[in-house]
């Protein structure tokens, strides 16, 4: 049980109600702002994965396609766009996704062809969340892989037998419709 040590030296003290808390933060005094930057860089320790600069972290299992609703789970086929002059976010599961909602939505958002708007598509050949890659769509090559959304392209790093560039990428995208 709680006592006050100042009428009982034996009882310890008591923390409980708004003047107790009060008076115990006044005891840090200098030394709990030693401990605020301290505190500062170990949230800063928090972020998971290998998050481009620029790029927001897409919270896995959580976090939905602005396109199809989608949760993104299937990191091999993670997309984001950020950009325009509030630097908006928007994530996709698949990059199938990310080309219909740029067609879709450039009358709404005339940022889209900027060359300031950023996009990262992630790497097919990344070996888990942790050790994430990525690539721009300009630098990737695509391949066909079955992906979440059945567009069936997945970005790599390297040129393979059969690969394509963002633009043909695009088009067969496209062409297949959905």
């Amino acid at each position: 049980m709680c006592g006050n040590p100042a009428v009982d030296p034996g009882a310890s003290p008591c923390f409980h109600g708004r003047n107790n808390r009060r008076n115990f933060i006044g005891r840090l005094g200098a030394g709990g702002l030693l401990l605020t930057p301290l505190a500062a860089l170990i949230a800063g320790c928090g972020k998971k994965g290998n998050w481009p600069e620029g790029m927001a972290e897409i919270k896995w299992d959580r976090d939905t396609c602005v396109r199809c609703n989608m949760v993104i789970s299937d990191r091999r086929f993670a997309a984001q766009m950020r950009g325009g002059p509030n630097d908006t976010v928007f994530k996709f599961d698949d990059v199938g996704c990310l080309i219909f909602w740029q067609k879709e939505k450039a009358d709404k958002y005339p940022w889209l062809a900027d060359a300031a708007t950023r996009i990262w598509l992630a790497d097919y050949d990344s070996k888990s969340r942790e050790e994430m890659r990525w690539l721009e769509p300009k630098r990737a090559y695509f391949v066909t892989r079955s992906s979440p959304m059945g567009y069936n392209f997945a970005a790599v790093s390297a040129p393979l037998a059969g690969a394509l560039d963002f633009t043909d990428t695009r088009q067969h995208v496209l062409a297949k419709g959905k």
